[in-house]
């Protein structure tokens, strides 16, 4: 087991040597990102003030812009930009074989491979988020959180990663039983964005459609750890949803394993 671990451990490091070569566009990448923020906090703004409500759907303007800043840390870690094509790509084009002739589980380099990935942009691009942070810290006036609560804020972030990948990997694995898969994955990204909280708090859809999207895994992708940063969630439902987070996990963890298996039993090895 040391030495299958080990070996991860070693394409992780490898990886990570690979990606801090392309810092530069990590960083280029960040910064460009900061112009969809600035139309978002404007958009909101005015939606803020054409409303004529001082809080919408029990945010605050303050709040609302602070949350739709910290949606970016959340995606940060949960996106995984090109995984299911790639996986679905390999699978049709008859790639996937180069995992099958060596001792190497494709589900556990991919793995080992985004996580450097991760760790090589969130600490290029730390700087430049440190910066819009403090230009926009007046949003967080009050609203930081306490030692208990920010270590469940970065686990309910490590959890987003796992979930995110898994989810991805196991949508990536439809190319096992579709020819093209890129129409389904733009649905599937395209819905994603919604029911993420990405666009907007889940809160604003209101009953019943809040609470059924809460049940999904698709909220630990972005809105359960900005409002658990915010103190939205506390007490007792703070450990109910992260050890639902935690459930949603395995699940997708032992989905996308099963769909790898079945899908080996179909699969032929063409071209490559």
């Amino acid at each position: 087991m040391w030495r299958t671990l080990r070996k991860y451990v070693n394409i992780f490091r490898v990886s990570l040597i690979e990606r801090t070569a392309y810092r530069g566009d990590f960083l280029l990448g960040t910064i460009l990102r900061f112009f969809p923020v600035i139309t978002t906090i404007l958009l909101w703004t005015a939606v803020f003030k054409g409303a004529g409500q001082s809080r919408i759907a029990g945010f605050s303007e303050q709040r609302m812009i602070a949350y739709l800043l910290l949606i970016h840390i959340s995606r940060m870690f949960s996106s995984m930009p090109g995984l299911s094509a790639g996986i679905a790509h390999d699978i049709r084009d008859g790639t996937l074989k180069k995992y099958l002739l060596q001792p190497l589980d494709m589900i556990g380099y991919l793995l080992s491979y985004r996580a450097a990935h991760k760790v090589a942009y969130i600490t290029t691009s730390a700087g430049p988020y440190a910066g819009l942070f403090l230009f926009c810290s007046g949003y967080f006036v009050g609203l930081w959180p306490d030692a208990l609560t920010l270590l469940a804020y970065i686990a309910s972030l490590l959890l987003a990663f796992l979930i995110g990948f898994y989810f991805e990997a196991a949508m990536g694995m439809a190319g096992f039983w579709f020819l093209e898969v890129t129409s389904l994955l733009w649905v599937v990204n395209t819905v994603n964005y919604f029911v993420s909280g990405q666009m907007f708090p889940l809160d604003l859809l209101g009953p019943p459609w809040d609470t059924l999207l809460k049940w999904l895994p698709f909220q630990y992708l972005a809105y359960f750890p900005a409002v658990v940063f915010l103190r939205e969630v506390q007490g007792r439902a703070l450990v109910e949803g992260l050890l639902l987070e935690l459930a949603w996990t395995v699940v997708l963890i032992l989905l996308s394993r099963w769909l790898f298996a079945r899908g080996l039993r179909r699969y032929s090895a063409y071209g490559g």
